[in-house]
């Protein structure tokens, strides 16, 4: 299947989400499908792909997708009736946890990972320090060179589009906290990744 691609800042990171799909992977979930880009992109690698998404108009475009082993599902993933808990190999959530009260989200994707599975997040924050403001200027350049040879930055009409309430240290800190041996590490393009294997 050939799947239908584009490129902005999260897309960027895609290639990382699926390096990380484990050997063997059955079930994987895409919180936060959107377009269905990156669950069409999983659904190459994972026998059966679930995306979720709370907003209508994203799931439809993900329908248009031909991506057979994909499953969508129009709602929020933090809704416990919603998704099986312990259900999904592989979890990966791209630029959505800032949508919801960060505990609450992180608890919630651990929940829908089965043991042995990998969770992968790549996260927004916004700048608090000088150092931050640095490293942050240091992705202008990157960002346009990207955008240039890859076409501009293109997201879908009617993308929910929200700023996160916390800056790179408390996320650094919370990921700690709540994903212990988690493998964190901000990117250059305003982002940040967090890979986590739950026990078995």
């Amino acid at each position: 299947m050939t799947v239908e691609t584009y490129w902005n800042h999260n897309v960027h990171y895609h290639p990382l989400v699926l390096d990380a799909v484990p050997d063997g992977c059955r079930t994987a979930l895409d919180v936060g499908c959107g377009d269905g880009l990156l669950a069409a992109k999983l659904a190459t690698r994972v026998e059966s792909v679930t995306g979720v998404d709370r907003s209508a108009e994203m799931i439809r475009l993900a329908g248009k997708r031909d991506a057979g082993n994909v499953t969508l599902i129009e709602g929020d993933y933090l809704d416990g009736a919603l998704l099986g808990e312990g259900s999904y190999d592989f979890v990966s959530a791209v630029a959505v946890i800032h949508h919801a009260p960060f505990d609450d989200a992180i608890d919630r994707l651990v929940s829908l990972l089965a043991p042995g599975g990998r969770l992968v997040i790549v996260g927004m924050a916004f700048n608090h320090t000088p150092l931050d403001w640095v490293i942050s200027g240091c992705g202008v350049p990157a960002s346009r060179l990207n955008a240039l040879l890859r076409g501009g930055k293109r997201a879908p009409a009617g993308m929910p589009v929200e700023d996160s309430p916390m800056h790179w240290g408390e996320v650094r800190q919370s990921t700690a906290h709540l994903l212990p041996g988690r493998r964190y590490r901000r990117r250059l393009l305003w982002r940040y990744t967090a890979v986590w294997d739950k026990p078995r």
